[in-house]
């Protein structure tokens, strides 16, 4: 078996972020510039900003072609890949490879940083937010078959990926669903046809920034404890209810944050912006998220109304190194307000559709352990 390292087989590179204090960077940008969040194992087929020609000229961002092999190198994400299905520029936090198609198979390539996913996690260096470097990434030594080798490899992993995808589309057409039914019953929440009364997302709720007094959050001396600790990513990344976290506090952790109860709406102001999901523990958060809590509504209409409004939200972050909202910002936000037996009706259809959901990410489950296990049978 043939060995070789990336820069052997590929150009690689990574990109820059223009300054944010330089508006004609970002106005009416039409260059797709992707950030580290928007990779998460997959085929790549959006950005969420774009910047200008001029930001291109006049910053380290650079421009990665089509079909390049994207590593998410710092965050929450480190080590999730993509394959980008366009042209598009890109932050300092993503790696971009574009292998010789006369050696390597570009998909090889994915599935294979796929697979070393952890190996590549338990190699970053840094400090508070260790990062996966160029410098690793170019050390690993990849193992290459023929081309022809390569591509049936590609070619079974294909067919196991194609399960997976499968089944997150059944659970994309069931968050469509949940859509629709708000639709149905309340009509588009920002022209507001059914004519509902309008309130501020501040009358109708409290809410209140997370707490997390120590810096830095990863110090081990308050962590490993048996009170959960939700993060931006933790919420972004939960769907309806927030049911998995990765890290915890110990009571001296406790001590310097706060427990919010199993119910509460949270809401991202910072990295993923206006993301939502709904406790269901009590957990800690930090100040990067909004604990949101009401008597007066259904904690499942206000996450679904949210929805609609994270584009119109983003909109209003103001510009900074990292885009982030604030309580201002939150608490004036205009909501249709439906009669509470209303909304109720509303969150017992979302449960009924959550349930039958719950069985297809099941599946999903399944599906993934079985090709995490072709994986490591292929690449050890």
């Amino acid at each position: 078996m043939r060995y070789v390292k990336l820069p052997e087989i590929a150009e690689m590179g990574s990109g820059g972020t223009p300054s944010r204090k330089k508006k004609e960077y970002y106005k009416n940008g039409s260059v797709p510039w992707l950030k580290s969040g928007e990779l998460n194992n997959g085929i790549v087929t959006s950005a969420e900003e774009y910047i200008t020609e001029k930001a291109i000229k006049e910053s380290s961002a650079k421009i990665a072609p089509k079909g390049s092999l994207l590593v998410a190198m710092y965050g929450a994400t480190a080590g999730k890949v993509g394959l980008l299905d366009f042209e598009s520029s890109m932050n300092q936090a993503v790696c971009f490879i574009k292998p010789d198609i006369e050696e390597a198979d570009v998909r090889y390539l994915y599935y294979y940083l796929m697979s070393k996913n952890q190996e590549l996690l338990d190699k970053r260096e840094g400090g508070g937010q260790p990062n996966i470097s160029q410098t690793i990434l170019k050390s690993l030594k990849i193992p290459l078959p023929s081309l022809s080798e390569q591509k049936a490899i590609v070619a079974k992993l294909d067919r196991a990926q194609r399960l997976i995808d499968i089944d997150r589309e059944m659970l994309d057409k069931y968050d469509e669903l949940i859509q629709s039914v708000f639709l149905e019953m309340f009509g588009d929440p920002v022209r507001n046809p059914n004519g509902w009364v309008v309130k501020k997302l501040g009358d109708v709720g409290t809410l209140a920034r997370g707490k997390s007094k120590h810096r830095p959050r990863n110090d081990p001396s308050i962590l490993g404890g048996k009170y959960p600790l939700i993060q931006t990513g933790d919420v972004s990344n939960a769907g309806l209810f927030i049911t998995d976290y990765d890290s915890s506090y110990n009571e001296q952790g406790l001590k310097q944050s706060k427990l919010w109860d199993k119910g509460t709406l949270c809401i991202t102001i910072a990295a993923n912006i206006a993301k939502v999901g709904i406790l269901d523990f009590a957990a800690c958060f930090p100040d990067s998220v909004v604990g949101f809590k009401s008597e007066q509504a259904s904690s499942i209409f206000i996450y679904s109304w949210m929805g609609f409004l994270q584009d119109i939200i983003e909109e209003q972050a103001p510009v900074s190194a990292q885009k982030n909202i604030n309580l201002r910002i939150l608490r004036d936000l205009d909501i249709i307000f439906p009669p509470l037996e209303m909304q109720k009706k509303f969150e017992a259809a979302v449960l009924s559709i959550h349930s039958e959901r719950k069985k297809v990410t099941l599946m999903n489950l399944k599906s993934e352990e079985l090709f995490s296990s072709l994986l490591q049978g292929v690449f050890g």
